[in-house]
C-alpha cells in the first residue's frame, strides 16, 4: 500500500513539473529584409510602362497584434528613372527628356491577413494580405549632359529660381527634396517554420509631388535663363532637349508636362522574416 501512495506522489510531481514547463508560443512580431524592383509612373511613363525596373532593398518591423492584423514599419532605398525615348508617342521622343533618382523612404503600414496566420503551424502557415499606410520619401532627380551627371532641382528648369510666373499669374516656387507618400498592395506570405516567414508584396506609392521627375508644367523659354559667359546656362540647355533630336520645340508656354496628376512609384519585392516570439502559460483546462 505505502508503495501504491509513494508511485501516486511520484507520478502527481512528475505531471505538475512537465504542465510548468507547458507553454504556448505566442507571435510578437517580425524583423525582415527585402530585396525586389521599384518603377516609376509620370510625366515621362504617361502609359504606365513596366520595362524599366530599377532595384530597391528594404527592412521592416511587424507588430503583430492577433492572427490577423498588424502594424507595420518599413525603410527602403529604390532607384527609378524613365526616359521619353522609350515612349511610342511622337511627341514625347521629340521631348528628348529623362531622369534618374534614389530614393530613401520611411513608412508606417496595416497589414490585414485574409486567413488566421500561424507561425509554424501547418493548418495556418500561410495567408495573402492587404496593405495600406503613410509614409516620407526623399528624391533628388538628375540627369547627364555630355556624360557628366547633373542634378535638376537646384537649377529650376521650369523658372523656379528665376521668379518665372506661369499661365495662371503664379510665381513658380523651388520644390522641396521630401515628399509624402501613401503605400497601398497586396502580398502573400508563407511561414516556413516557427522563426522564418518567405513573403512577396507589391504596393504602389502615390505621392504628393509632381517633380519626381523634375517635370510638371510648361515650358519657360532658354531666353529666359541668363546665359553663361555667351552660352547658354545648364538649366537652359537641360529645361529644353529637344534639340538633340530635331527641331527645338520648347517654346514658352508650350506644354511640357501634365500639373494635373502626381508622380507615383511602385515597389516589388520578396522579404525573409525572423519571428519574435514569447511564452505564456496555457490556461487550465
Amino acid at each position: 500500500m505505502k508503495k501504491c501512495i509513494l508511485l501516486i506522489l511520484l507520478f502527481t510531481l512528475v505531471e505538475g513539473a512537465i504542465a510548468q514547463t507547458d507553454y504556448a508560443t505566442v507571435q510578437q512580431g517580425e524583423f525582415g529584409i527585402t530585396a525586389g524592383a521599384a518603377h516609376y509612373f509620370g510625366d515621362l511613363n504617361t502609359r504606365a510602362q513596366l520595362n524599366r525596373p530599377k532595384p530597391a532593398i528594404g527592412v521592416f518591423y511587424r507588430k503583430q497584434f492577433n492572427n490577423y492584423l498588424a502594424l507595420r514599419v518599413s525603410a527602403h532605398y529604390a532607384q527609378v528613372g524613365y526616359s521619353d525615348i522609350y515612349s511610342k508617342n511622337a511627341y514625347q521622343q521629340a521631348r528628348n527628356l529623362s531622369f534618374n533618382s534614389d530614393i530613401v523612404e520611411f513608412a508606417v503600414s496595416g497589414d490585414f491577413n485574409f486567413f488566421k496566420f500561424v507561425p509554424g503551424d501547418p493548418e495556418f502557415s500561410f495567408t495573402p494580405y492587404a496593405t495600406i499606410g503613410v509614409g516620407i520619401f526623399s528624391y533628388n532627380p538628375y540627369a547627364y549632359l555630355n556624360g557628366k551627371k547633373v542634378f535638376l532641382r537646384p537649377l529650376g528648369t521650369e523658372g523656379q529660381n528665376i521668379g518665372y510666373l506661369g499661365a495662371d499669374g503664379k510665381k513658380r516656387s523651388p520644390y522641396g527634396s521630401t515628399a509624402i507618400c501613401v503605400p497601398i498592395g497586396l502580398g502573400l506570405k508563407y511561414s516556413l517554420n516557427n522563426d522564418l516567414t518567405i513573403s512577396f508584396q507589391i504596393a504602389e506609392r502615390l505621392t504628393t509631388t509632381d517633380y519626381l521627375d523634375d517635370v510638371s508644367s510648361t515650358y519657360v523659354g532658354i531666353d529666359k535663363f541668363p546665359a553663361v559667359n555667351g552660352a547658354p546656362s545648364v538649366a537652359g540647355i537641360l529645361q529644353d532637349r529637344s534639340f538633340e533630336k530635331g527641331p527645338i520645340i520648347g517654346t514658352e508656354g508650350k506644354q511640357r508636362g501634365w500639373s494635373k496628376q502626381k508622380d507615383q512609384y511602385i515597389i516589388a519585392e520578396i522579404g525573409l522574416s525572423f519571428n519574435i516570439t514569447s511564452y505564456r502559460c496555457p490556461s487550465v483546462r
